[in-house]
């Protein structure tokens, strides 16, 4: 089921399916979100704020205008390993 980044809850984990176009997926890309990449949201800030990924092992901070364009899908098998310190 795809939904935006903004509605999955903190500390679940989901895939990247869609993502805004244009310079903000230039951005995007060079931080290491692209489509099929499996992310961990750490934390979604109250009132618009940043929203907090974790890809690769690596925190990453995403505005709240360009999270909400981010599609994901949040039906995944098994767990990760990975570890954002």
């Amino acid at each position: 089921m795809d939904v935006s980044l903004l509605r999955v809850k903190d500390g679940g984990w989901c895939v990247i399916r869609r993502m805004p176009s244009g310079e903000a997926a230039l951005r995007l890309e060079a931080l290491g979100l692209r489509p099929g990449k499996r992310i961990q949201k750490i934390s979604g800030m109250p009132f618009h704020g940043p929203v907090t990924v974790c890809v690769d092992g690596r925190q990453v901070a995403i505005g709240h205008g360009v999270a909400a364009r981010i599609s994901v899908d949040t039906n995944l098998q098994g767990g990760s390993e990975e570890v954002c310190l």
